[in-house]
């Protein structure tokens, strides 16, 4: 191979264009001559760049996950603060579903979360929050954020429905308040729903814990 083809590429267009194969189409259709095609190159030099498939999957993994890490905090109280790091996982998991779940096959899916956690943890600690009310606190935010995600997706790839539910929410079914059957009848807004849903579970957990919800295993006077 010519030195100047060699040139032409970097590492990291290499790793851009499989990232780009991937969330496009799904790991099974990364193929090294499928990304050199898509690069327009040769196959020996996608190798000399990133080495086998399984050392490109390996630096794509490694790739997504620095992307995902990069979660900054911003807002004038630990609520806020909180919210928009959600929002953010949320947002990075929908924007990369196919890379995530190539970071699950390879079994590194903890390791994918843990910068997000360590995030949590500083809010959690600037909020008061230690040991196992700290723990629980990061816990809960990021199994709302996963939980919510995957609901979204399975809506999205499921069959249409028959009947949907703006047929189910008719007059018929409106009964005493009419104004809850129209609300349900309407598509749902999971951006508004995720942003609901999460705040008050995070008001709830940064709550003093002479204030907070008793659990089952807890005392009640």
């Amino acid at each position: 191979m010519p030195n100047g083809a060699r040139g032409a590429l970097s590492r990291e267009a290499v790793l851009a264009a499989a990232a780009g194969l991937v969330k496009e189409h799904g790991p099974d259709a990364l193929t090294m001559r499928g990304l050199a095609a898509e690069l327009g190159t040769a196959v020996t030099s996608i190798y000399w760049h990133v080495g086998g498939r399984e050392a490109l999957l390996d630096a794509l993994v490694e790739r997504t996950m620095a992307e995902l890490g990069e979660i900054r905090p911003s807002g004038h109280t630990p609520e806020q603060r909180v919210v928009g790091v959600a929002c953010a996982l949320r947002r990075q998991l929908r924007d990369h579903p196919h890379l995530v779940a190539l970071v699950h096959e390879r079994g590194l899916t903890e390791r994918m979360f843990l910068p997000a956690q360590r995030v949590l943890v500083r809010e959690a600690h600037a909020a008061g929050l230690r040991g196992t009310r700290a723990a629980e606190f990061v816990r809960a935010v990021q199994f709302q954020v996963v939980g919510h995600v995957l609901v979204e997706r399975n809506r999205e790839r499921a069959p249409a429905q028959h009947p949907g539910e703006e047929e189910l929410w008719g007059a018929e079914t409106a009964g005493d308040d009419p104004a809850l059957a129209r609300a349900l009848a309407r598509p749902v807004d999971t951006e508004r729903l995720f942003r609901t849903a999460v705040r008050a579970l995070v008001r709830s957990l940064l709550a003093p814990a002479d204030r907070s919800p008793a659990r089952p295993s807890d005392p009640v006077g």
